[in-house]
């Protein structure tokens, strides 16, 4: 069982339900992560266990797990070893880095060592996001006991500008032979994407509101914050979904969203994954960008009340 102790929870910037519990846990390999649990309103349909994406933290879901909770469902989260209040294995802790992409498996076996001694709500189901959903997907195949998943603009391969593929393929080859495993992915920046870039052109969401809510909380509590990915994550991210990409699909109903001005993840590895599950189903957001959970409202409804329809028919 992982071992758990409690752990901080920014509730003033999180704006979530009000009944939440952190903890930290540790995994096989002494890493200490964080969990964060919200409890659904009334009876429980079961809990979701939240897979975030890179440079997220547990109190960036505060407004979704309210809309979860009240549609009835507990919501199991986390901090991904190398961010949000997890342990960072770089000096300069800005550096979105991991060793080795298999490591966020140790993740997540001590998250469901968590939701095992904490004894929650049957069934499980598993909601991916970004690069939670190649983390999510390598968990499925491992036998992630969930009954149902959905994925949100999952990481299924790795967008890189045509230009710059050669230059990227060299760097995540012999990164580590140059010298520069450890220093930041060119054309990327030390800061968090939203400490730097306005509202007008983001890349994530239409919804100024959802947009200035994240800018709140890297103002109040930049410990928080992660910066571009090093060439070693790079390399480790490519390497994970070139393995995952020909693997079949698994026995698992699945819904996955997709904005139809994604500009993040490269999207036609999700139109491959998602015409090869058979019990697999791809829906397209009209105007949405990446973050389609922290969408404009409608967006958001729409989006949650289809997510939890599917969840609630595989019990």
């Amino acid at each position: 069982m992982a071992e758990t102790a409690p752990a901080p929870y920014f509730s003033e910037i999180a704006r979530g339900p009000d009944q939440v519990e952190a903890h930290w846990l540790t995994t096989q390999d002494g890493q200490r992560i964080r969990a964060g649990l919200w409890r659904s309103d009334g009876p429980s349909a079961g809990t979701i266990l939240l897979f975030p994406g890179r440079t997220e933290y547990i109190e960036k879901y505060g407004p979704l797990a309210i809309d979860l909770t009240v549609r009835g469902f507990d919501v199991l989260t986390v901090d991904w070893r190398g961010q949000g209040l997890a342990d960072r294995s770089l000096s300069d802790g800005r550096l979105g880095h991991v060793a080795e992409f298999g490591a966020f498996q140790l993740d997540v076996a001590a998250l469901v060592a968590h939701a095992e001694a904490l004894d929650l709500p049957r069934p499980w189901y598993l909601l991916g996001h970004s690069m939670g959903g190649a983390i999510g997907l390598r968990a499925l195949h491992e036998g992630l006991p969930v009954a149902a998943c959905a994925f949100t603009a999952p990481m299924w391969a790795i967008r890189i500008p045509f230009a710059l593929r050669p230059a990227a393929r060299l760097l995540a080859r012999f990164g580590t032979a140059l010298g520069v495993s450890e220093k930041l992915v060119p054309t990327t920046t030390i800061e968090q994407y939203v400490q730097v870039t306005p509202f007008e052109g983001n890349t994530l969401t239409n919804d100024p509101e959802m947009y200035a809510f994240l800018q709140m909380q890297m103002t109040q509590h930049p410990e928080l914050a992660l910066g571009g990915p090093t060439v070693q994550w790079l390399s480790q991210a490519m390497l994970e979904c070139a393995d995952l990409r020909p693997r079949p699909s698994p026995d698992v109903p699945c819904v996955t969203f997709l904005g139809e001005n994604e500009q993040i993840v490269a999207t036609e590895a999700i139109h491959d994954r998602m015409a090869r599950w058979p019990s697999g189903k791809l829906e397209m957001i009209p105007d949405a960008q990446h973050e389609i959970l922290m969408e404009i409202p409608q967006t958001r409804r729409q989006t949650c009340d289809s997510l939890t329809e599917h969840f609630k028919k595989h019990v």
